[in-house]
C-alpha cells in the first residue's frame, strides 16, 4: 500500500464513505471515477485485483457492436459507437483504430433471417450476403457519426479484397472494410480510472484483496491483505460484482438470480506470417456453425477468439480443449494457405460476460445492454443495492455517467463536472499528434538523460504516465532488463511495484504490464520482477517463493502457459512448451 494510501485509511472514519463499490473491474472502477470527481466520497474494494475479473478477459475490441444491428438494439449501438469515438480520444496511450475486414461469401444470403431476427425471432442467422452487410455498415457508419475520429466504411469485390487479404479463401465473392478499435491494455486502464478516482477525491478510497468478512445492520467489515479488518457504514451501496453480482447480494441480505452469463474465451498465437498479412486488420468473420470470431494483431501476436458458451463458475473458468480446437478449425477453413496448430498457442484466456439472465436458445443473442436495477433499503439494511447488470467493455463511461446521476440525484449531490471529454490516466496531455510526440519525446529525453528510442516506449506504454516513470529515483537501473524480456527494465518493475497498488506478483505480470501476455516471461525473468518487487515492498524470501509459485500456478492453470527458464532464440512460441521448473 502507498504512504498516500495509507494516509487515507489512518484518516477513515466508520461512517464517512457515501457510496461503497462493490467489485473493481470495468464497470465499478469507472463509476467509482465518476462520483469522486462529483466530490462525493467513495470506496472501491474487491476481492482480488483492480480489473483481474472479466474486464481482464475481454476480446479486447472497444468497438460499437455491429451485429447488434440484427436484433434491433439500434440505442446500444449508438452509445457504443459514440463512447468508442470517445475512448479513442480520452485513452489515446491504449486504444487505437481497428480496420476490419469482413469476408463475405454472397450476395443476397441472409437477408429473411436478418428481418426475422429484427422481429423478435430467437434464432439467429446465418451467412449475411453482401447486401446484408453493406446496409449494416451503412447504418454502422449512421450510428458512429457523433465525434467520429475515423473513416467511413467500404465494399470490395473479390479481387481486391484478396489482394488486400492474401490468404483468405477464394470462395468470397467480395469483402466489407470498416473501422472499430483496440485497446492494448485494458487491464491497465481499469487501475488507470480507480487512481483517477482516488486524484479527484481526497476522501475517496480504494482497496484490493479485501474480502467481505461480515455484515451487520448497516455495517459492512472487510478483511485487508495484512489480516487488518476495515469497517464503513455507507449511505448507499453499489455492487459492480459482474458475474459474482448474486453471491455477492446474498451475502448482502438481499438474495437476487440477476446473472445469466455466458463464457468468453480467447487464443494468442505466435505466427509472424499470419500478422504480417493481417497488415493491421481484424478479419471480422462468420466460422462453419454461424458463430461470429475475430483474429487480429495484438502486440505481434495473433488474438483468435471468441467463443459465446452458457456458464456459471467464473472463480474457475478457463479455454477448455474444445474450444481451442473450435478455434484452430475456423481460422483454418478461413485462411487454408497458412499453418495453424496447437504450438502456436503462447497463452489463452477466459472470462464469464455479466449477462442478465435470459431465456434466449442462442447465447449471442442475449442482449449486451446494462441495467441498474434497484433493491431499496428494508428492516436490517438501512442501505440500498444498486447492482449494475449487462454492459459491454466499450459502453463503461455512459453507464457509469446514468449510474452516478441516478446516486447524485439520491444524495442530493449535483454534477460538477462531465466524463465525457474527460482523459483517463496516462491519456491526460497525450501528445496528439506525430509532431507533438516528437516534441514530448525530446523534451523528456533531454530533462532525463534517457534515450529517445525508449522515451518512446515507455510513452506508447504508459502514456503520459511515463513522465514520471523517467524521473523516478531507484536503487534500480533502466540499463538492467528483464531476462527474456528485455524491452522492460528493472527500474520500471520497481516504479509500479512502489506506485501502482501492487499486493502480489501476479499484479504486475498480469495486470500492470502485458509480459504475460505477450508470451516473454520466462521462469529467470520472473525471478527477477520478484526480486525488484520484494525489495520495493518488504517481502522476506518464503514471501517471495510463494508468489513466484503463485504465478507459475496461475498461468498454468487458467492460461496454459508453462513457463521455461530462459527464452530460446527461436522466439516466443517455443518458450511456453511444458519444461520443467
Amino acid at each position: 500500500m502507498t504512504p498516500d494510501m495509507q494516509q487515507r485509511f489512518s484518516n477513515l472514519g466508520e461512517a464517512d464513505i457515501d457510496v461503497l463499490i462493490i467489485g473493481a473491474g470495468i464497470n465499478g472502477a469507472g463509476l467509482f471515477r465518476d462520483l469522486s470527481a462529483q466530490g462525493v466520497n467513495c470506496m472501491i474494494v474487491d476481492k482480488a485485483d483492480f480489473g483481474s475479473g472479466t474486464s481482464a478477459a475481454p476480446s479486447r475490441l472497444i468497438h460499437g457492436g455491429l451485429k447488434y444491428l440484427e436484433t434491433g438494439e439500434f440505442g446500444l449501438v449508438a452509445q457504443s459507437t459514440l463512447e468508442r469515438n470517445l475512448l479513442l480520444k480520452n485513452a489515446p496511450h491504449c486504444v487505437e483504430p481497428l480496420p476490419t475486414f469482413i469476408p463475405v461469401f454472397s450476395w443476397t444470403r441472409g437477408i429473411w433471417a436478418a428481418l426475422r431476427t429484427l422481429l423478435g425471432s430467437k434464432t439467429a442467422p446465418r451467412s449475411r450476403g453482401a447486401v446484408l452487410i453493406k446496409i449494416g455498415l451503412g447504418l454502422y457508419d449512421l450510428f458512429g457519426s457523433r465525434d467520429r475520429v475515423m473513416p467511413r466504411h467500404r465494399l470490395i469485390l473479390r479481387k481486391k479484397a484478396r489482394k488486400e487479404m492474401p490468404h483468405v479463401t477464394p470462395a468470397i465473392v467480395a469483402g466489407g472494410i470498416y473501422y472499430d478499435a483496440k485497446i492494448s491494455r485494458p487491464e491497465r486502464l481499469v487501475y488507470e480510472l480507480v487512481m483517477d478516482g482516488l486524484e479527484a477525491n481526497a476522501k475517496s478510497l480504494a482497496a484490493n484483496f479485501a474480502t467481505l468478512a461480515a455484515v451487520a445492520g448497516g455495517r459492512l467489515t472487510f478483511r485487508q491483505p495484512d489480516g487488518g479488518e476495515l469497517a464503513i457504514s455507507p449511505k448507499l451501496v453499489v455492487n459492480a460484482a459482474g458475474p459474482w453480482i448474486d453471491q455477492v447480494n446474498g451475502a448482502l441480505g438481499a438474495p437476487s438470480r440477476m446473472i445469466g452469463g455466458t463464457k468468453g474465451s480467447h487464443i494468442l498465437l505466435d505466427h509472424p506470417e499470419l500478422v504480417r498479412s493481417l497488415n493491421g486488420h481484424m478479419i471480422y468473420f462468420e466460422a462453419d456453425d454461424g458463430r461470429i470470431c475475430l483474429v487480429y494483431s495484438y502486440l505481434g501476436l495473433a488474438l483468435v477468439g471468441s467463443t459465446d458458451i452458457p456458464a456459471y463458475d467464473p472463480d474457475n473458468v478457463r479455454c477448455e480443449e474444445p474450444e481451442t480446437e473450435y478455434f484452430l478449425d475456423s481460422v483454418r477453413s478461413l485462411l487454408p494457405t497458412l499453418r495453424f496448430d496447437r504450438d502456436q498457442i503462447i497463452y489463452s484466456y477466459s472470462g464469464i460476460r455479466p449477462l442478465p439472465a435470459s431465456d434466449a436458445t442462442a447465447p449471442g443473442l442475449i442482449s449486451r445492454d446494462h441495467s441498474a436495477p434497484v433493491t431499496e433499503p428494508e428492516e436490517g439494511r438501512p442501505f440500498p443495492i444498486i447492482s449494475l447488470v449487462g454492459g459491454k467493455w466499450t459502453t463503461f463511461r455512459g453507464f457509469a455517467e446514468e449510474v452516478a446521476d441516478s446516486i447524485l440525484a439520491r444524495l442530493q449531490h449535483v454534477r460538477k463536472q462531465s466524463t465525457r471529454y474527460l482523459p483517463i490516466g496516462g491519456g491526460k496531455a497525450f501528445p496528439v499528434d506525430v509532431l507533438q510526440r516528437s516534441v514530448w519525446i525530446r523534451e523528456a529525453a533531454a530533462r532525463t538523460s534517457v534515450p529517445v528510442d525508449r522515451v518512446d516506449e515507455l510513452l506508447g506504454r504508459y502514456g503520459t504516465t511515463a513522465a514520471a516513470m523517467l524521473s523516478f529515483s531507484s536503487a534500480c537501473s533502466d540499463e538492467q532488463r528483464l531476462t527474456g524480456a528485455g524491452h522492460y527494465s528493472f527500474k520500471e518493475v520497481d516504479w509500479i511495484a512502489r506506485n501502482e497498488l501492487v499486493v502480489h506478483l501476479s499484479d504486475i505480470v498480469l495486470r500492470r504490464t502485458t509480459l504475460a501476455i505477450e508470451g516473454r516471461l520466462t521462469l529467470e525473468g520472473l525471478r527477477e520482477i520478484a526480486g525488484v518487487a520484494g525489495a520495493a515492498l518488504g517481502w522476506n524470501a518464503e514471501r517471495i517463493a510463494s508468489e513466484i509459485e503463485d504465478v507459475v500456478s496461475q498461468l498454468e492453470k487458467f492460461h496454459g502457459q508453462t513457463l521455461v527458464s530462459r527464452m530460446p532464440a527461436t522466439g516466443p512460441e517455443q518458450a511456453q512448451r511444458p519444461a520443467s521448473v
